[in-house]
Order: C-alpha cells, then structure tokens, then sequence
C-alpha cells in the first residue's frame, strides 16, 4: 500500500495569526448553541469536529443527519481536582505512568517493523504464556497513550507530554519502516488479518488490540495536539480499509463475532476529525448486526455473552447516532444500557461472572464467585452512560455513574501501590487482587491507568446557559468562555454537603443543575446563607437561575441515610448502603502475608488464598436490621452491626476504601421463621 498524503487534513491554528474560536466555527457554518458546546473542545480540534449545521458533509445511503449534543463536558484541563481521594487516586496513577518504561513497551513493534529493540519486553499479557494466544500483544501502549494524554490534561506536568511524544513519534518510526501503514506488536505480524480475509482460521483477538492502539493514537490528538499522532492515525486507518475492502458483508459480520473492542467508535472518530466519508463507512461495517438487530427491536440477548466484548459496541453506536442521526443506533444504546443497568448490575455498578453475562434469574448462583465484577466493563459503562447522558442529560445516568465511579472504579486502586484490579469478587469472605508493576498487564491494567487519569472529565457538564452539576467531587472548575470559576468544597461522602464559590470577571447569567441523587429524599440549597429551595423530587435536576457575581455560595445539603438494596430476585439477600457508597463487612487478614494479594496470573483468582473465614448472617428483616447499625467513632463513614450479627458482630466501611483484607459485600438476612 503507498503511503497516504494527507492534504486536506484540518491544520492546527497558527498561534502567530489572530483567529478566534468564533471565527473558527463560524468557517465551518456551526449556530450558537453547536459554538458554546465546541468551546469545551481543545482548541486545535474545533477546526477538525463535524459542524452540525449547514455543513454540506455527505453521509453513506440511509443517514439522517448528524445531531447536536445537548449538553458536553469540559476539557479536562479546566476541571482540577482538589484534594480528596479522587486527588490521591490520579496521583498515585501518575506515579505508576512515570514508572512505565516506553521503550519496554514498544519493544514488539519495533520488531515487527524490522527495527532493533531499545529495551527488554514486558512479562504478562504483553509477551509470555498462557497470554500469548489471545493476541493481546501491544494493548498495553495504546492504553499508555491514552493514559498519559489525560494526565496531561489533567495535570499540565510536562513530563506525560514527553513520554506521549516520544511513544507516538517511535510509532511513526515504526509504521514508515513498515511501509503497509500496520503498526502492531503481534508476535505474527499482520497473519492473523490476513487469515481473516482469506476465511481461515483466527487466533485471539487482533482487532480488540487494535483498538486501543487506534485509541490511544487518537487521545493523543485530541488531549495534546500531536499532529503526529493523527497523521499516524490515518494511516492505520486506510490500511483497516484496505485490509477488509475483499470481505464481504456476511464474511465481515462473521469477522465480528469476534471480540473487537470499539472499532466502531474509534474509526468514527477519525471521520469526525478528518470529515473524510470512508471512515464512516468502515466504522458503519464495524457494527456487529448480531447484537445491532435485536436491541433495536428492545430484545434482551446478553445471556451467556462475553459483558466487555458487547459494552464498545453500544459505545459506537451512540457516536455513530451523534453523527448520523439514524434512529436505529441510539434506540440500541438506550436499550442496552437500561438492560445492564437496571437488571444485570450488583449494588456496585459492576456487572457479569467469568467475564460473562449471566441470566438476572441467576444472581444467587454466581454470588460465590470470586471472578465477578469485571473492573473493565465498569470502565466502559460509564464511557456509554457519559456518551448517552450528553444527548439526553438525565439524572439517571450520573445516578448510575456516582455507584459505579465510586464503589467500582476508585474501589479497584490498591490505595497504596497504586495497582489495579481485574474481577472484584462478590465471594463472602474473599478479597481483591491486583496486578504486579510489570509482569501482569491485564486489559484491566490498561483500562485501569485511564480510569484514575480522567476523574474531572464527568463532574460538570454545560449547555450554552447552563451548568450541570453531577457529582460532588472537590474541584475548580475554569469555564473559560464565561470568564467563570467555580470552586466546589466538600469532603463528600464524609460529609453530607458540597458549597460551590463563584468567582466571575463580570456577573453572568446562566441556570445552574444541580443533581438530586436518586437515594437522597429531599435535598436543601442555600444561596449566599439564604434558603433557596428544597427539592423533593429526587433523580432530577434542581435549578436555580440567576445573575451570579463573584463570591456567590451555594451551599447543597444531601442527607445520607443507610439503606438494603436486595440481590436482584433474592429478597433475603442484601447489600448495605449509605447514601451512594455499599458498605463492606471488614473480615480480616486471614492467610495474607503482605504482597500475598498482588498477582502476576489474574487466571488464578479465586484458587488462591482461600483461607476459610466466618461470614456472618444478620438477624432480622431489611427494615429492622437497619435500626442496629450504629456509626462507628473510630472513622468516618465506619458502622457497627449491634446484636445482630450470627454468630458475630461486624464492621462496615466503604467498600472503595477495602484493600489488603477479606470482606463481604452481601449478607442474609435470617429470621426467627427462617
């Protein structure tokens, strides 16, 4: 394949030329709200997103047309956070990316470029047995990309820049000398695509590491402005078009029954970036019908599938509906995550057993399981919920997002070595296991680095007069176009309050959306001192509009009460919660010796350490079990069981907050009838 000259790929502004954002957009034919929403944009991207209106961009037969999202987050650049456990979570990540050797992990691309190695390899997913059939060679660097993107971003520290540079201009090196536009690190080179274009047989699941190669070379753009980066993009890009151009329609849909992680989504991303129409086109043919169809039609096929090789798919489909407007792709993301959310997830957000959906009907049977609870496809639910929620800004999505950032994502970092989970077991009695530094690599190792680098990404939202509040997470906002911070002050969940300070170059007008959560019955604002309003209705937005001048405070007073949540079909079993935040019973140390619980082989989980522990029961019913756990002095956030406990008493602390001990996330309840 000849190299692709990229004329006519959107250019980054000159800084020497007086261009303003306005004028940008206006070259591009956007309205007003599509403006104030493209703020939130970085600014070399706004020359290259699709406008919405009057754009003159054509789209394959059957499109409708793009839509406009209704609201959009901020840059991660503008949103800081402030010290609480969200701080010292990303800190700890970034200690853990400035550790990560960038030359180890390019190792096997530069081999397959036929370009001599500058450091030894690393062990695990990325080059040892029993990993190696499954093709996931390289996953590791494109979740680096991405990773060191959003720390930049968040941060500002130059050195992730460096090191994303460095990554991404080895790349480049390595796809000119590959010459075919591939850039991979399988240990069979491109042999397994070509196995797929002629019908043979197919090992592992080369298109999912793709993907996040094709990811982290498109976060790297978009959070940093390497145009190398992009210019590498694309041309990984036409060597996916040209290496699928032979399939047919019904061959490239068997293709997809294997796992293939977003390919959809990502390669409509390069079509927004590009507005070049043969990247729609690919990404339309990465929609897997098989899964398409049936949540089109609200049917319910996830029995038995693989969780996190469906959840990228419903991904793609929402960004698909951004950009084509056809129904049938928005109504399928919708579906599924009304599925997922409401009938497939433990009180945590986390989904699945074995990697696997099982039946809603099942959950008792899968409660032992020490594999439950896939940290990845809690790490993709909230990229579909924040996706859904921008098109249609319901309280039930941020609902959703606060129990499983809380309870599923900021639970699986071991608070000290800055590791990461892969299943969190709902086993009673067991524990959570991490994975090692360098001999590890899980796909949940790779996901895991982005999730604790992007926590500002979600806790604000805008449209062109209004600012969301979605979760209450101490942090300074920079709303830049309104020459407006907002500084929000709060050691939520240890406290059942948040104030937000105002501070304006000149007052401004706008409503401000505030979440009522869902588990809070009423909800009380203050507005310099004054009461404003309290709000009864939870799972909706309170507004307040108004002209805000500098050192306005709002004060959000969110009482928290504990509450059972049953196992879904299972009454007599249930999880402990107050406010967002599940409880865990703490059960000890039984059989850890320190270092015991960071592994090498997350295969293993569950057939190690399994020291048997007593778990308790809780005598009486859900309502009146309640009335006997008591606060506990020792910590915030801490309860005691108080009589009730069969045969012992237990204490209970978030769950985020459980490292290094046994626990217990569910409990049955027994009676005197029982």
């Amino acid at each position: 394949m000849s190299e692709r000259k990229t004329v006519g790929l959107p250019q980054p502004p000159n800084k020497d030329r007086d261009v303003t954002r306005r004028q940008m957009l206006q070259s591009f034919g956007a309205g007003a709200f599509v403006t104030t929403i493209l703020g939130s944009l970085p600014e070399f991207f706004l020359a290259s997103f699709p406008a919405y209106a009057n754009s003159g961009l054509s789209h394959p037969e059957g499109s409708f047309g793009s839509i406009p999202p209704r609201v959009a987050s901020f840059n991660l650049a503008d949103v800081q956070l402030l010290d609480g456990p969200f701080r010292r979570a990303q800190e700890l990540n970034g200690r853990y990316l400035l550790q990560l050797e960038p030359n180890r992990l390019l190792h096997n691309f530069r081999i397959n470029a036929g370009l001599t190695p500058k450091a030894p390899v690393y062990g695990g997913w990325e080059s040892v047995e029993p990993w190696i059939e499954i093709r996931c060679h390289g996953h590791t660097l494109g979740h680096y990309l991405s990773a060191c993107s959003l720390m930049f971003a968040a941060t500002g520290d130059q050195r992730f820049k460096q090191r994303l540079d460095y990554a991404v201009t080895e790349l480049r090196d390595c796809q000119e000398a590959g010459k075919t536009g591939l850039v991979c690190a399988f240990p069979d080179g491109d042999t397994q695509f070509r196995n797929m274009a002629s019908g043979k047989r197919v090992v592992g699941v080369p298109w999912y590491t793709m993907h996040k190669i094709f990811a982290g070379l498109r976060d790297a753009y978009l959070n940093t402005n390497n145009r190398v980066a992009l210019d590498v993009l694309v041309k990984l890009s036409d060597w996916a078009i040209a290496t699928t151009e032979t399939l047919t329609d019904e061959q490239f849909q068997r293709m997809l029954n294997i796992e293939h992680g977003g390919m959809n989504e990502v390669l409509a991303d390069v079509y927004a970036i590009t507005r070049e129409s043969r990247f729609l086109t690919l990404a339309q043919r990465f929609c897997h019908r098989a899964v398409l169809t049936p949540f089109t039609q609200s049917r319910d096929i996830l029995d038995g599938l693989h969780s996190n090789t469906q959840i990228p798919k419903f991904i793609g489909f929402n960004r698909l509906y951004d950009l084509t407007g056809q129904p049938e792709y928005q109504k399928a993301a919708q579906f599924f995550w009304h599925t997922v959310v409401e009938n497939r997830a433990f009180a945590t957000g986390g989904n699945g057993d074995r990697e696997h959906f099982f039946p809603p009907a099942d959950f008792l049977k899968h409660l032992n399981s020490a594999k439950t609870m896939e940290t990845c496809c809690t790490y993709n639910m909230l990229r579909l919920t924040r996706s859904l929620f921008a098109l249609d800004p319901e309280a039930k999505y941020f609902d959703y997002y606060e129990r499983a950032l809380y309870n599923s994502i900021l639970a699986s970092q071991d608070p000290e070595s800055g590791m990461v989970t892969y299943f969190q077991p709902t086993r009673p009695g067991y524990l959570k296991l991490y994975c090692t530094p360098t001999d590890s690599f899980w796909c949940c190792t790779g996901s895991g680095i982005e999730n604790h680098a992007k926590y500002g990404d979600s806790i604000y939202f805008h449209d062109a007069d209004s600012l969301y509040v979605n979760l209450f997470i101490p942090s300074k906002l920079n709303w830049r176009e309104k020459g407006l911070t907002v500084t929000q002050s709060t050691r939520f969940p240890e406290q059942d309050k948040t104030k937000l300070r105002f501070d304006c170059e000149k007052p401004v007008k706008l409503t401000l959306r505030i979440r009522h959560p869902a588990w809070c019955p009423s909800v009380k604002l203050t507005i310099n001192g004054r009461a404003f309003t309290t709000s009864r209705q939870p799972g909706r937005y309170i507004e307040a509009s108004r002209l805000w001048k500098s050192g306005d405070i709002v004060e959000v007073h969110l009482p928290m009460t504990l509450r059972t949540e049953a196992l879904p079909g299972n009454p007599d079993v249930v999880a402990i919660l107050y406010g967002p935040i599940v409880l865990a019973g703490q059960l000890g140390r039984k059989g850890l010796t320190p270092g015991a619980d960071i592994i090498v082989n997350e295969r293993t989980t569950g057939d190690v350490l399994n020291d048997e522990v007593e778990v308790p029961a809780l005598r009486g019913r859900s309502s009146e079990i309640l009335k006997q756990i008591k606060p506990a002095k020792e910590l915030p956030l801490a309860f005691q069981t108080k009589g009730i406990g069969s045969p012992h008493d237990v204490t209970l602390t978030p769950y985020y907050r459980i490292a290094h001990e046994r626990y217990n996330l569910y409990w049955k309840l027994v009676t005197s009838n029982t």
